[in-house]
């Protein structure tokens, strides 16, 4: 039911720093029915193309104007990630994704109090870049450039 929160539609889009792309961001939302301490957010597993999963030292989590690396985030007792809360995945992949149509696959693991293991939902959404991306959204946000589809696990 959430689990179309996961890549957030019209989200993904190149990171420009010092006019060099140093990787792609997309937003997400939780895949659940309410808010977590952000030390519950287990490391996202992301692929591009069904390539192999960017390594989590590569992966940020931002929200609320602060950025963790998943390591940093495992311990921190004292944020909290509301429902209704936009958060930010940024892969730090050198150049970005390249203009043209990409399948950005993502799992989002979470760690639920009562559960005795983590509940792991996927979810993949196909995107256009554009060619003059420095930064900008996929396409239009009524999904003309923009379709998705439920993920296999990414293992």
């Amino acid at each position: 039911m959430f689990d179309t929160y996961i890549v957030g539609e019209g989200s993904v889009r190149n990171v420009v720093e010092d006019d060099q792309v140093v990787g792609f961001a997309f937003d997400t939302r939780l895949a659940y029915y309410r808010g977590l301490g952000v030390s519950m957010v287990e490391p996202y597993q992301v692929r591009v193309d069904g390539g192999e999963p960017i390594p989590t030292e590569q992966l940020r989590f931002g929200l609320g104007g602060r950025t963790w690396t998943f390591d940093q985030l495992a311990h921190d007792g004292d944020s909290r990630w509301e429902l209704t809360d936009t958060a930010t995945i940024t892969a730090l992949v050198p150049g970005g994704l390249a203009p043209g149509e990409h399948r950005i696959e993502a799992l989002q693991p979470l760690r639920i109090s009562y559960l005795p293991f983590p509940s792991r939902t996927a979810y993949a959404r196909t995107v256009t870049i554009p060619s003059h991306d420095a930064g900008s959204q996929d396409a239009s946000p009524h999904g003309a450039g923009s379709q998705h589809a439920p993920a296999h696990p990414i293992a």
